[in-house]
């Protein structure tokens, strides 16, 4: 028997809660100057009960070819990628009004 969703009560399948939340975010996205001079890529304001973060960190560095870390509910991706994260979250459901990049 397939489990159900408490917050929806659909079968987990069909469980549109994360679709929903996705739509629902407002996500800064810009550069932060770090240690030794180097920029990172910060994505902030991504709900993390709502979106797996973990998740979403690792489908970006893939796909951007970078590495980076999760720390205080923000994800920093090493070098600067603002336009391209953007694009990439918009690929994954993120609405694209909902994504600013500063």
């Amino acid at each position: 028997m397939s489990e159900i969703c408490p917050v929806c009560g659909l079968v987990k399948e069909l469980c549109v809660c994360e679709t929903i939340a996705k739509e629902s975010q407002k996500i800064l996205v810009y550069i932060e100057r770090k240690k030794f001079n180097k920029n990172y890529t910060i994505v902030k304001g991504i709900d993390e009960k709502e979106i797996d973060l973990r998740d979403l960190a690792r489908k970006l560095k893939s796909e951007l070819a970078c590495g980076g870390t999760i720390k205080e509910g923000k994800i920093e991706l090493q070098g600067e990628h603002k336009q391209k994260a953007r694009s990439i979250l918009i690929k994954y459901g993120f609405m694209p009004g909902s994504v600013e990049v500063r």
